[in-house]
């Protein structure tokens, strides 16, 4: 071989490592060869601190998997900070995680009006805010924010489908409604009164909403019953969906009550309002929920089961939002792995709007995780229950969105 062959050779060889390396290396912000970093905020103390158990399941997720060798050899590190449910301290604690700590995204902040406060910003800064903790609508929005992606099935979809259930079952009702004075609220009423139609002036006999600070609803829910209402759709989060359960009970109000998803949780809403108290309300579900004895001897539930007695010991398994945060982080962990090691915000979003079919565990038969570049709404499907003794009993088919 001549020397001028071998130096060829060898400039080859080099420039293939120096390619090599740049492929390794190619990360955005807050990722190396033997890290992710990711961020989030959660309401660990204020009047959501019952949905603080999300985080604390995610870090206890991503702790097993570091354990196991972590996602394509990386390890997770998980920065979760308190924001309290309050959209000023969601905006100091966000701008800390991107610009301070430096996340290679924000997963699974929650609350919708915690997540609005910081929808332009993280949009404008391109940091992946993905599986956000929050049905509204405009997560799923990718020509105008196209770095913000939910995860659970939208209050629209999930408004609807309680519309429907009147429309065939009860078509006389005479409702009265109760919401959060915000986007979350304001979604699951729209849903609502989009599937009641022509029909929802006729229906809706009052209407109240409260503030997230506000210390009490029960004047709200007398007002409602003074309405004549036979039918109370309630669209609060866990703290006034218990007050509101516990009053209508306590000032002889038995009207058939629907009441949204995001505050089904026996032990955060229905025990403190009272198990006796909360008879008959009905509800949807998506996920296997934990007080469901049909889940026994489930595969998946007894899975879910030894990652809780070994990762998050502390945490409460007849919670599901312990089960939630298990199914999501599994969302997460999917999209990363899709990424390989091409691990920019770029292609963590792309993959993310590429998922087909997925299957986390937890999740109700016949539900699975799909996505687009215009279909940015992950699922799409759920299934209505009524809450009967000490648990919820499931009934019906599985309803998707196009159905609903």
């Amino acid at each position: 071989m001549t020397t001028v062959s071998r130096i060829a050779i060898a400039a080859a060889a080099a420039l293939a490592l120096s390619a090599g390396a740049a492929m390794a290396q190619n990360y955005g912000p807050g990722v190396s060869d033997t890290e992710i970093k990711l961020g989030n905020t959660n309401p660990y103390s204020g009047p959501a601190s019952s949905y603080g158990t999300i985080g604390k399941s995610l870090g206890a997720y991503f702790k097993m998997i570091n354990a196991g060798g972590g996602i394509n050899g990386r390890k997770v590190t998980f920065v979760t900070l308190d924001d309290g449910y309050s959209p000023p301290k969601t905006k100091e604690q966000v701008r800390k995680l991107v610009e301070k700590e430096k996340v290679f995204a924000l997963f699974q902040n929650l609350g919708t009006p915690t997540n609005s406060a910081v929808h332009k910003y993280v949009n404008k800064k391109k940091v992946p805010h993905l599986f956000v903790a929050t049905g509204a609508t405009k997560w799923g929005d990718p020509q105008n924010f196209p770095w913000t992606m939910g995860w659970q099935p939208n209050y629209q979809t999930e408004g609807r489908i309680y519309g429907n259930y009147l429309l065939q079952n009860k078509p006389d009702a005479k409702v009265a409604i109760l919401y959060q004075n915000d986007d979350y609220g304001k979604d699951y009423v729209k849903g609502f009164k989009d599937a009641l139609g022509d029909k929802a002036a006729g229906m809706i006999v009052a209407e109240e909403s409260y503030e997230v600070t506000d210390p009490t609803i029960d004047s709200q829910v007398v007002n409602l019953k003074a309405s004549g209402a036979d039918t109370f759709y309630n669209v609060t989060i866990p703290k006034f969906a218990a007050q509101a359960i516990r009053k209508a009970h306590d000032i002889g109000w038995q009207p058939l009550h629907l009441l949204n998803s995001v505050s089904a949780s026996v032990s955060s809403t229905l025990k403190p309002a009272g198990l006796e108290k909360s008879q008959g309300i009905i509800t949807t579900v998506y996920l296997k929920d934990p007080t469901d004895p049909a889940w026994a001897n489930d595969a998946e539930y007894k899975e879910w089961l030894a990652f809780m007695d070994e990762w998050y010991p502390e945490g409460d398994k007849a919670n599901p939002f312990n089960a939630y945060g298990y199914a999501v982080a599994q969302t997460m962990q999917h999209v990363l792995e899709k990424c390989g090691n091409d691990l920019t915000r770029e292609n963590l979003m792309k993959q993310a709007a590429d998922i087909r079919d997925f299957r986390a565990k937890m999740l109700l038969p016949g539900i699975t995780i799909s996505t687009s570049g215009e279909d940015f709404y992950p699922i799409e499907a759920m299934q209505m229950q009524r809450f009967e003794g000490e648990e919820w009993v499931r009934f019906g088919d599985i309803v998707k969105a196009e159905s609903s």
